[in-house]
């Protein structure tokens, strides 16, 4: 169904587009350490509760996606179009409500979190934390267009979108933080105004009825709740699982920040740089919704199981050259970020351990839970990785790291085993089959 000319034009712009997405939060992270190493820990802060509801719209994207690609693999663009644009009201509506509240409980939200942080990090995440908000519906609406030509296979253009973003956001930065000296609130302007420019450019594209998958008279509202119920029969189990994940995450920033400023700020980097060995994963990830999506939508389901192992051989390829250079330039990379003696070397110690287990267990745990969640089987997905988030990234983490004493490195320990866990169940599933029950169209 799809010959490698095809899917290396479908992955190759998701890499590119995928590593541009991470270059925006790490250039935010660089940027800011010219003011200082409370700066970095303040970023790092806000990012850990910020990215809990970016994954929420996340999910609502993949959701949409799922739905299309199985409408464009039974042939029916009709469909495919009008689950388009029920994708869109639950992205808007959910968005602004979310933005809404975070801006009103700014502050209540981040002590509840973190405690009484030193006052200079609170300061910063504070700052950094009101433009990161306000950009939430512009970033869901974008998230739900990017999905919504994924599931074409039009990959090139969220590429070209992600292009256009970077170059806004680093030289928003380089204007307000270098040039008008406004800190971590210009970093976060900045990502504000790329994530507007790109919205509006997708919402023109998305629109235009000359595209296979299009939302049809945006201006007219027309709610279908059944249509609405198959998006949500991924994006549901797939947010509920991302919430409690990132819950998790955040319960973990919250252990890593009792452990000091140097672990804070030690984590940020590391988090920073993982993210760059995970890049083909996710894009291959994102690849397997438009091939696995439209392979169940024709009923192809040996097709759907090649695909996966074709797909999942070239992440390990893929996967194993970007940790070896990451590991390999990881001390270099960590000076970018004027740390201190003590975090620096806690944060080269941990990435590189990191890149060892990333090559080895990262695809099982990341990348096979998009077959299934591209085959309609959210709900399995869902309850294996809130299992596995609270009784070893968030439980297990907790104990190695403050209770025992291993510090920033237990904390690590707990989320690789948290790998170890979900990888194995997730393949198990994908090999025996049971997803090719969960049909959503």
């Amino acid at each position: 169904m799809f010959d490698n000319r095809y899917l290396r034009s479908l992955i190759i712009p998701l890499l590119i587009e995928t590593l541009l997405s991470v270059t925006i939060g790490m250039m935010d992270t660089i940027m800011v350490a010219t003011v200082g190493e409370h700066a970095v820990s303040g970023v790092s802060l806000v990012d850990s509760v910020s990215n809990l509801f970016v994954f929420l719209f996340s999910a609502f994207s993949t959701g949409g996606a799922v739905v299309a690609s199985q409408y464009l693999g039974k042939k029916d663009r009709a469909s495919a179009c009008f689950s388009a644009k029920q994708l869109m009201y639950l992205s808007i509506s959910f968005s602004v409500a979310v933005s809404v509240i975070l801006l009103v409980f700014r502050y209540p939200v981040m002590t509840l979190i973190y405690g009484h942080i030193e006052e200079s990090v609170m300061t910063s995440a504070l700052d950094y934390f009101v433009p990161i908000v306000i950009s939430f519906p512009f970033l869901a609406v974008l998230n739900s267009a990017n999905a919504i030509f994924r599931s074409m296979g039009k990959s090139r253009i969220t590429m070209v979108v992600s292009i256009i973003m970077n170059l806004i956001n680093v030289s928003g930065n380089s204007i307000l933080i270098y040039g008008l000296g406004m800190g971590t609130e210009g970093a976060g302007i900045a990502s504000l105004l790329s994530r507007t420019v790109a919205c509006i450019f997708m919402v023109y594209k998305v629109t235009r009825t000359k595209e296979e998958v299009h939302v049809d008279r945006p201006l007219k509202l027309e709610v279908d709740i059944p249509m609405i119920k198959r998006v949500l029969k991924i994006a549901l189990p797939s947010g509920v699982e991302n919430s409690v994940f990132h819950i998790g995450k955040i319960l973990v920033s919250s252990t890593v920040a009792s452990l000091g400023t140097a672990s804070i700020a030690a984590n940020a980097v590391f988090n920073a740089l993982s993210t760059f060995a995970n890049i083909p994963g996710t894009a291959i990830g994102m690849a397997a919704v438009t091939v696995i999506g439209q392979c169940c939508g024709a009923k192809e389901y040996d097709a759907a199981s090649y695909y996966g192992k074709k797909l999942l051989a070239l992440t390990y390829i893929m996967m194993g050259v970007t940790c070896t250079v990451m590991y390999i330039l990881t001390p270099e990379l960590a000076l970018l970020y004027n740390l201190s003696q003590e975090a620096y070397s806690l944060a080269v110690a941990t990435t590189r351990l990191n890149m060892f287990q990333t090559g080895i267990f990262w695809p099982f745990a990341f990348t096979v839970p998009n077959y299934l969640r591209a085959a309609g089987d959210a709900k399995y997905t869902m309850v294996i990785s809130i299992i596995s988030m609270w009784l070893f990234r968030v439980l297990l983490s907790r104990i190695l790291g403050i209770t025992l004493g291993f510090g920033l490195m237990g904390v690590m320990w707990g989320m690789f085993i948290d790998w170890y866990f979900r990888g194995i169940l997730f393949t198990a599933r994908f090999i025996r089959g049971r997803w090719k029950t969960k049909s959503v169209v």
